[in-house]
């Protein structure tokens, strides 16, 4: 149910944005994880034009504000002007980390249809993390998941034409509207589309018929449900972190299977070094920060899921740009109180 909030939100002292993809107040991301949520949240700007947010801050009473987080994400939301001014199509991951409240804002354009899955989403991808005190994965695998809903673009199901149709028409309709609003830019646009093209083609792609290499029968996909038994166990730990997704196919006549994999479009588990599956992740720690004048250095502490092989190694951070990101606006959007908090 979308809610309408006045009063406090204007009481409120919002911080200014450093940039318009991370804003990590709180500082509960490492080095390494914020960029890789500023290039997932910039691919996603630059391919479907929805512009995501990620805000962190310490407690709500530091900028003016006690009580409900609604009122003051709607508010924050508002003063940025989050998304585009004419869909209203901006979302906003907002976490209070002192408060222990959260609340994924989204714009006037989406009315009542994201309060659903931004509660799913909140339930059973953030808050458990959030509850033992694993803020940054929570807040990745979070963004992970509305970015999917965002585009449709979640693994192959049985029988998904009509979301894929749908997803496809939503993609076409922003495409259009960017290219009237931005001549100059067309080509980018095309390119934009041409992703699209590979994402929609690799759901074709999993969907169509396999006949079996052995006696030439058609094969039958097995059930998410089902094909676990035929996977090993690095398999099945990639499906789990959701770096990798397989899909099995069974010949109903001689019993032949077949495996296929396909790699998670916004994982973060790299290929492990030992074991070979995508179960490696890296945690990194600055040892020296970057400016604009001198490099940094970090430290990125690795430990695969699967075999459990642990190794650390040290990277250089290169020297800040003085004209990046930090410097773009966001589109002028609205919220009219939309979206789902959830508290730890």
């Amino acid at each position: 149910m979308t809610a309408l909030f006045c009063g406090p939100m204007q009481a409120a002292d919002y911080p200014d944005y450093r940039e318009i993809y991370v804003n990590d107040f709180a500082g509960l991301l490492a080095s390494q994880q914020a960029d890789e949520l500023r290039e997932k949240l910039k691919t996603l700007r630059d391919v479907h034009g929805i512009e995501f947010t990620v805000v962190t801050i310490s407690r709500m009473a530091d900028h003016g504000h006690t009580g409900a987080i609604e009122p003051f994400a709607t508010g924050l939301f508002n003063h940025w002007g989050i998304g585009d001014a004419q869909r209203n199509d901006g979302v906003m991951l907002l976490v209070a980390r002192q408060d222990r409240k959260m609340r994924i804002e989204v714009g006037s354009g989406y009315g009542n249809t994201k309060n659903t899955p931004m509660q799913r989403i909140i339930d059973n991808e953030i808050l458990p993390e959030f509850r033992n005190d694993r803020y940054a994965a929570g807040i990745l695998n979070g963004a992970d998941a509305v970015i999917r809903d965002l585009t449709s673009g979640g693994s192959a199901v049985e029988g998904s034409d009509p979301k894929i149709l749908r997803g496809w028409a939503r993609i076409w309709h922003r495409f259009e509207q960017f290219a009237l609003d931005n001549s100059m830019m067309i080509l980018a646009s095309i390119s934009a589309a041409g992703l699209s093209l590979v994402a929609a083609g690799r759901l074709w792609f999993r969907s169509s018929p396999r006949h079996c290499p052995v006696d030439g029968s058609r094969m039958i996909r097995l059930s998410e449900a089902m094909d676990d038994a035929y996977l090993d166990s690095g398999q099945r730990v990639e499906e789990r972190l959701k770096s990798k997704d397989y899909d099995v196919w069974d010949c109903p006549d001689c019993n032949h299977v077949t495996v296929e994999g396909y790699k998670g479009w916004f994982s973060r588990m790299g290929a492990c070094r030992s074991c070979g599956y995508r179960t490696l992740q890296g945690d990194t720690t600055v040892l020296t920060h970057a400016t604009t004048s001198s490099t940094g250095l970090k430290r990125i502490d690795y430990h695969c899921h699967h075999c459990s092989d642990s190794f650390s190694a040290t990277r250089i951070i290169p020297k800040k740009s003085k004209s990046s990101s930090s410097s773009s606006s966001f589109g002028g959007g609205s919220s009219s109180g939309g979206g789902a908090s959830g508290s730890w």
